[in-house]
Formats: C-alpha cells, sequence, structure tokens
C-alpha cells in the first residue's frame, strides 16, 4: 500500500507531467482560461488515464508480449485510448451537452495528447502490475488535474488584472507557468519513479 501512495505522489508532485515533464501543454493552455473547462477537463483527463492505463496494460500483457508484438506498442496504446476517448466523447455529448461545446476541439486532441500516451508507455517500461499502472494512471491525471484547476484559477484572476498589454493572454500564461514550474521542482528528490 505504502508503494501506491508514494507512485501517486511521485506520479502527481514530484514528476508532473505539466510542470516537470512538460508534456500536454497544448491542452493545458486552451483550456485553463476558464475554471469550469479545466474542472471537466480534469474529470475527462483523469477518467481516460486511468481506464487507457488499465486496458493498455491488458493489452500489453496478455496479447504483445505473448505475441512478442512489444515493437507495435504505441500504435497499439493509441488504437486503445482513441476508442476510450471516442467512447467518452459520445457520451460526454449526450450527458453534458454544454461541457461538451466548452471542450471543443480539445476533446478530440485528448486521443493523441502526449501525456495519455506516455502513461501506457511509461507502465509498459517500468514492468508496473496491473495495480501499479491502474495508480499511476490516477496520480498522473490528478497532477495534470492539479496544474488545469491551479492555472485555471489564477488566469481568471488576471483577467480583471491590470496586465501590460504585451502580456495579456498567452504571454502571461507561459510566464505563470514557468513560476509554478518553479515550485514544483522543490518536490524534486521526494520520491522518484
Amino acid at each position: 500500500m505504502g508503494k501506491l501512495l508514494e507512485l501517486v505522489i511521485a506520479a502527481s508532485l514530484v514528476n508532473n507531467f505539466v510542470f516537470t515533464r512538460y508534456l500536454g501543454l497544448c491542452i493545458f493552455f486552451g483550456v485553463s482560461k476558464k475554471m469550469d473547462t479545466a474542472i471537466g477537463m480534469s474529470v475527462t483527463f483523469i477518467s481516460v488515464m486511468v481506464i487507457s492505463s488499465s486496458m493498455s496494460w491488458v493489452a500489453y500483457h496478455f496479447v504483445m508480449e505473448p505475441y512478442h508484438l512489444e515493437f507495435l506498442k504505441i500504435l497499439v496504446f493509441i488504437v486503445v485510448i482513441a476508442g476510450f476517448v471516442q467512447a467518452a466523447d459520445t457520451m460526454m455529448r449526450k450527458v453534458a451537452p454544454g461541457l461538451y461545446y466548452k471542450l471543443g476541439i480539445y476533446l478530440a486532441l485528448i486521443t493523441t495528447n502526449c501525456i495519455i500516451l506516455a502513461v501506457p508507455l511509461i507502465n509498459a517500461d517500468s514492468g508496473y502490475s496491473f495495480m501499479e499502472s491502474i495508480v499511476f494512471g490516477l496520480g498522473s491525471g490528478l497532477g495534470f488535474a492539479l496544474a488545469l484547476i491551479i492555472m485555471a484559477s489564477i488566469r481568471e484572476k488576471l483577467e480583471v488584472a491590470d496586465v501590460p498589454k504585451p502580456f495579456r493572454g498567452l504571454p502571461i500564461a507561459f510566464v505563470l507557468t514557468g513560476l509554478i514550474a518553479l515550485a514544483f521542482i522543490g518536490f524534486s528528490g521526494l520520491i522518484t519513479l
């Protein structure tokens, strides 16, 4: 149980994909403008990460390894992720159409997002068990959600702040991301994967 807790902390804080590995920035900057879209994307991202990492683990250990098809892992993982994201897309369109339209193109981009693909690849390369794979996906998703929510809360405050004209919009978002990344570097050395 202690190792699983370490894995969640390491994936979400110490090795946060956004602030320490600089992955997933396209969705991060695109969705972090408003808190409601950030929360919606966070829930979607965590769900996709946990389920796709578990499905990818099963595909890797029960299909690819026995038939020595490990060289196809990127292709197989993308297909698994794309299938699940398509199902999530259809469900969200029916259940929460407002959120579906707010997320827009970023929902479709989850399929080929580097974080979503990195999680099953790291799981396969690290030799994680099924439970460790799920926990790593959960920790990574929580880390991305934390990054989105922190950034969205700051960017909403910046809309009413007196930001110099050259820094308005994306430039100030890059500066903020760098400052938050410096804070997350403080977690380095705490736990390593």
